[in-house]
């Protein structure tokens, strides 16, 4: 089991999108944009279900899940690779809903909040750290605003 660092969950509740994948029943893969990703402790993250049926349904049949956490501009972030539990009521539920209504407004409906056991997590670095040697993450960002028109 991974533990989920301080620079890690500085980033998840920073960025808030992540992308999810899963694979149905036959292997096919899923990919799909949350925006309400967050961590609830050590050893595990969380998101809600707003229009997800695909996802969903993948998870009903195999609860493996990888989530990518990516800062755009910085061109770094995180994987995370782990098994997908549904949630419907409790606890878990009232927190992580909650705090994507306070933040979203009611208008979202939760339909089920998926907490994720994280089981691996891996770096992901642009090959722009790795091929340009001591490149600082200032720069990094000055190259991709410039090139991207971000405002950072």
């Amino acid at each position: 089991m991974a533990k989920i660092t301080k620079e890690m969950k500085e980033l998840v509740q920073r960025m808030r999108l992540c992308f999810v994948a899963t694979a149905d029943s036959e292997g096919k893969p899923n990919l799909s944009p949350k925006g309400s990703i967050v961590v609830l402790d050590d050893e595990h993250l969380a998101f809600c279900d707003i229009d997800s049926p695909n996802t969903i349904r993948n998870l009903r049949t195999n609860p493996h899940i990888e989530i990518n956490v990516v800062d755009p501009v910085l061109r770094k972030g995180y994987r995370f690779k782990g098994r997908a539990e549904l949630v419907h009521k409790g606890p878990i539920y009232d927190q992580v809903a909650g705090g994507f209504w306070e933040r979203e407004g009611k208008q979202y409906p939760v339909n089920t909040v998926v907490k994720i056991k994280v089981e691996t997590a891996m770096p992901v670095l642009s090959p722009a750290y790795t091929f340009n040697s001591g490149i600082s993450e200032d720069q990094v960002r000055e190259v991709w605003i410039e090139r991207y028109g971000y405002g950072g």
